[in-house]
């Protein structure tokens, strides 16, 4: 007899290496090596983390200890978090930096005669102050409080597996970022996001050999949209379990036509002269009561759709960026909550991964499956197509550079190539959301990658990724 459909609920949980703040690009590469810079603020930086933040890891907080949820943390995320003085920069940040700029644009509001938007802000300006309480009495603990909650790791700094140059690169970023889950939260059960849900086959017997026991994979192009068979776990040769994700039900949320898109929800685009949001979708005045039943009627209809789709059975894994909700879609965090609620009464069942792994049998991986992942065209154009081929052609042969080397690399050229191999770089410049930065981020990196083998030491260069990998795995071939 089939074992009963659930639900699998995954937030994989990522940031850029941002932290350090400091002018960028830096003038020069000699102020670069001279000066501890760190990578940029406003309106491309250190504070897209800080916004992650107060608006999604703080308000997820409430919601994750009262429903399993299969939670990944990247390793380059934590790094951030634990960094020194980098809850202090955000506290302030929160208290000094938000209230002034939510005051200048209601300044502005209220004298154009449009006290609505004004008293939007100054509610927006209050979420702000009540995050900042919130961490301050959290301390340097907030990631501990979200590593309570996280099963899952990741690449060290998230990079697209497929795209790297050899398997020695590969197991650098697989084992230094479980090596770091361990090192921070006490053990690991196994399971393993894959960057940007990009799989090959050829990357099993690297997974297997670090412990990996699951991980996500995207198979539509594969079996269809639609297909019984992205319900059930896959068991591949090396014993490593897949679980592909549904597309079908993830498109609710994720397509450009899905929920966020409803019009009474908070326009992400449509910003303020100092970068606040307080307009609709419709284009009116934002309405938090309007939005919140929304977001209500929505987790009734994703409930719903997902226990017809498990009628017979089988596990819907539903995996989304954790930072879509409440940072990118402001409301998503509520949905969130209401679908926990949904699920008990329309009886769903939530699982982990992990749980749902002892319920249900996996069938045979396919043999043959192509390069895919999750991003545009399900394959790897969106790291290494035309736009961006410089990029992942640069890491690539950086990457071979530093293996070249007849000694075991030092820890900052180490660092520097982990960094360089990030994902966010290519991603960004092809969805061009940042102007130059990514490619500048690039390059930067690359060159210090070289300069630090040409020192054969981290003496005399920039500290900006001084909480980068603090503790790099030791294998070494």
């Amino acid at each position: 007899m089939p074992a009963r459909g659930e639900l699998a609920i995954v937030l994989h949980t990522h940031m850029p290496y941002v932290e350090g703040g400091g002018p960028w690009p830096p003038p020069d590469m000699a102020s670069f090596v001279q000066s501890p810079d760190g990578f940029g603020t406003w309106p491309f930086g250190e504070e897209w983390l800080w916004e992650a933040i107060a608006m999604c890891y703080l308000p997820l907080l409430q919601v994750l200890a009262r429903v399993p949820i299969t939670l990944s943390l990247t390793p380059v995320l934590c790094d951030q978090l634990e960094a020194p003085g980098a809850i202090r920069r955000c506290v302030r940040f929160l208290r000094e930096i938000r209230p002034e700029s939510h005051r200048r644009d209601a300044v502005s509001f209220r004298k154009a005669g449009k006290r609505p938007l004004a008293a939007e802000l100054e509610r927006s300006a209050a979420e702000y102050a009540d995050a900042a309480d919130r961490l301050e009495r959290l301390g340097d603990g907030l990631l501990a409080e979200i590593g309570e909650h996280a099963s899952w790791t990741s690449a060290a700094t998230h990079a697209v597996l497929p795209l790297l140059a050899t398997d020695t690169g590969i197991a650098l970023q697989v084992q230094t970022g479980i090596e770091a889950h361990r090192r921070r939260f006490g053990g690991w059960g196994g399971g393993f996001w894959l960057p940007e849900c990009a799989h090959a086959t050829w990357l099993h017997p690297l997974l297997e050999e670090a412990g990996v026991r699951a991980t996500c994979v995207e198979l539509t192009a594969v079996f269809g949209l639609g297909d019984g068979r992205h319900l059930r776990p896959l068991a591949t040769e090396t014993g490593a379990v897949l679980w592909p994700i549904d597309r079908q039900m993830i498109a609710l949320v994720w397509a450009a036509d899905g929920y966020p898109a409803a019009s009474a929800y908070r326009d992400y685009h449509a910003l303020t002269r100092h970068d606040h949001r307080v307009w609709r979708n419709d284009g009116g005045v934002y309405d938090p009561e309007a939005a919140r039943a929304a977001a209500r009627g929505h987790a009734r209809d994703f409930v719903a759709r997902v226990r017809e789709r498990v009628r017979d059975g089988g596990v819907c894994v539903c995996a989304l960026d954790t930072e879509l909700l409440g940072h990118w879609w402001y409301e998503g965090v509520v949905w969130l909550a209401e679908v926990i609620e949904q699920c008990t009464a329309q009886q769903l069942p939530m699982t982990t991964l992990d749980d749902a792994l002892e319920r249900h049998e996996p069938a045979p991986a396919p043999r043959a499956m192509p390069v895919t992942t999750w991003g545009e065209g399900e394959d790897l154009r969106t790291w290494s197509g035309p736009g961006v081929a410089d990029l992942a052609w640069e890491a690539r042969a950086a990457e071979l550079r530093v293996l070249a080397a007849t000694h075991k690399p030092g820890e900052r050229v180490l660092r520097e190539l982990l960094a360089l191999q990030a994902s966010d770089w290519a991603f960004l410049a092809s969805r061009r959301t940042a102007g130059a930065y990514p490619r500048e981020r690039a390059l930067a990196h690359a060159q210090a990658l070289a300069l630090a083998q040409e020192l054969d030491g981290e003496q005399k260069l920039s500290p900006s990724l001084r909480n980068l990998a603090p503790v790099l795995s030791g294998w070494w071939p």
